[in-house]
């Protein structure tokens, strides 16, 4: 039983019937042409779709294999976007929508969406300042042992994470200046753990990838075993593919 029609993304061309897609519930992926839009779309068997692991990469998969056959420019969907009817799709989007949705195509034909994380252990990190600091290690040192005041243990607290904070920024801005220079719009997010100090989306031309992998693995190297940098090279332009 048809329960809607599950929504995955928006493309400026029909996508080819030869490329063969399976959707969510493993239902066939079809093209359905609106108005000069054309959706990627499933039949839904579910009213709402849970957001697992398993359903948010099947989502994301079948817009990455779009990309990956020549269908590279198009408007990703949010996950879990199940309508009754086109004409609801053609009200609630295309008819107060079309201007910018025309105009986030334009955006981003011939460009790609790449992203970086960069995360830290944040213990090394705090033993590698005491290292580097001689007077804060000392005065750490100093207290072992001692039944603290407040105060105290407030002061060196602060001083530790002063300290770490001048760490993070010099890595940051490493990669903002390595790498910035690089994008056509760049948009940091929010740093998603703890142990995460830099989360950033860049928008770049499509075929200067290799340069941009570059740069990040150059990175790398730069900082030796100190940080785990994720870099996705391959993903549907969700940050840059919002409606205002």
């Amino acid at each position: 039983m048809t329960l809607g029609i599950y929504l995955y993304g928006i493309f400026p061309e029909a996508v080819s019937e030869n490329v063969i897609l399976e959707g969510l519930d493993k239902q066939t992926v079809k093209n359905y042409s609106l108005d000069g839009f054309n959706f990627l779309y499933s039949e839904a068997k579910q009213k709402k779709y849970l957001a697992s692991r398993r359903n948010l990469l099947c989502h994301e998969k079948v817009l990455e294999e779009a990309m990956s056959q020549g269908f590279r420019t198009h408007l990703p969907l949010r996950f879990g976007l199940v309508v009754k009817t086109w004409d609801t799709v053609n009200e609630q989007l295309l008819v107060p929508y079309k201007e910018q949705l025309e105009a986030l195509f334009q955006k981003l034909d011939g460009r790609r969406e790449v992203s970086v994380k960069v995360l830290w252990n944040s213990q090394e990190e705090i033993q590698a300042l005491l290292e580097t600091n001689p007077e804060l290690r000392q005065k750490r040192d100093a207290m072992e042992g001692k039944t603290l005041k407040m105060e105290e243990v407030i002061d060196i607290g602060q001083m530790i994470e002063k300290g770490l904070q001048i760490r993070k920024e010099t890595i940051i801005q490493t990669f903002q200046d390595e790498l910035n220079s690089l994008a056509e719009e760049v948009l940091e997010n929010n740093t998603m753990t703890e142990e995460m100090i830099y989360n950033t989306a860049y928008l770049i031309p499509w075929d200067s990838e290799s340069i941009f992998s570059e740069k990040v693995e150059s990175i790398d190297q730069k900082f030796s075993d100190r940080l785990r940098i994720r870099y996705n090279n391959f993903t549907a332009p969700y940050t840059f593919a919002q409606l205002s």
